[in-house]
């Protein structure tokens, strides 16, 4: 029959802010988040490349909008999604393969995912200042 509510120890009030969640748990919400991040952005990245290819005017309009802070900050974002994603993605794979599927092991690639899309996104973001 049914449960009296008293003996219900469901949470009411689920507040994600004060769940610790694993490391693991933290890569698999940050992929999903790059993958819609990069998503939502195929329109507005498909825009500049249609307006750059339709002549050198256009060409030096969609450079002038790159070089803006708001869409440099957007661009380094989007490397960020690009290389998480893509790290993620091959550890997802070999997690499928039965590679590195006790806790210890995917400890240890999550942390390896999180510092090889930090790392990409600094050096990208620094190679691109430089030029």
């Amino acid at each position: 029959m049914g449960r009296s509510a008293s003996k219900d120890k469901r949470p009411v009030y689920l507040n994600l802010f004060k769940i610790h969640l694993p490391i693991a748990a933290v890569v698999s919400l940050a992929h999903r988040l790059s993958g819609l991040l990069m998503f939502l952005a195929m329109p507005f990245i498909v825009y500049l490349l249609d307006l750059s290819v339709q002549s050198s005017a256009g060409f030096d309009r969609v450079i002038a909008m790159l070089q803006q802070p708001l869409l440099l900050a957007v661009q380094i974002l989007l490397v960020w999604a690009l290389a998480h994603h893509l790290f993620a993605g091959i550890r997802f794979l070999l997690i499928d393969a039965d590679l590195g599927v006790d806790r210890q092991a995917a400890n240890y690639s999550a942390w390896l995912v999180i510092a090889l899309s930090v790392l990409t996104t600094v050096i990208v973001s620094l190679g691109a200042c430089l030029t």
